[in-house]
């Protein structure tokens, strides 16, 4: 299973037009993780293609959370590295600004000249999207991580292991 990079790029554009507050690469995931959670508990299937481990803190896309990491300490990759590809095809949709602060490094995603691209999702996972958004546009990442917790299957999920 492959991560849909292309439409990760734009549910982040979405989040970006929809001015959803304290965007950083924290909350960023933790939505993903909940769009997909709740489009696969309505449909069977996730938007995203990724998988999701439980952290102490939030649940944790394994692959998205690589490449934030990757980004955030200007990691240099062999030019056949496919972590580099999904970088490339993200910074085609998106600019990603590295923020030091005094304890940790926070990635902050700005629009370009790309707009949403509506066509790339269905209506059932635009709704998902939309739903999710609604929820936890106004919430800190803090806030958003602690309602995870409140999901069953995530409370039932032990650390490390794969949620959905």
């Amino acid at each position: 299973m492959k991560i849909d990079i292309t439409k990760i790029a734009n549910a982040i554009l979405y989040m970006i037009e929809k001015d959803v507050k304290h965007l950083n690469d924290r909350k960023v995931a933790i939505l993903l993780f909940l769009m997909d959670f709740e489009h696969q508990k309505k449909t069977g299937e996730k938007i995203f293609n990724e998988e999701y481990i439980k952290d102490k803190r939030n649940p944790e896309p394994v692959v998205i959370s690589e490449i934030f990491d990757i980004i955030a300490n200007s990691e240099d990759l062999d030019e056949e590295d496919e972590r580099l590809y999904i970088i490339q095809e993200l910074l085609d949709y998106l600019d990603i600004e590295v923020l030091t602060k005094d304890k940790f490094i926070e990635l902050k995603f700005i629009k370009m000249e790309e707009e949403f691209d509506k066509s790339l999702f269905t209506r059932k996972e635009i709704n998902s999207i939309e739903a999710v958004i609604e929820k936890y546009g106004e919430d800190t990442a803090r806030k958003v991580a602690n309602a995870t917790f409140k999901i069953q299957k995530v409370r039932d999920t032990a650390l490390n292991e794969v949620i959905i």
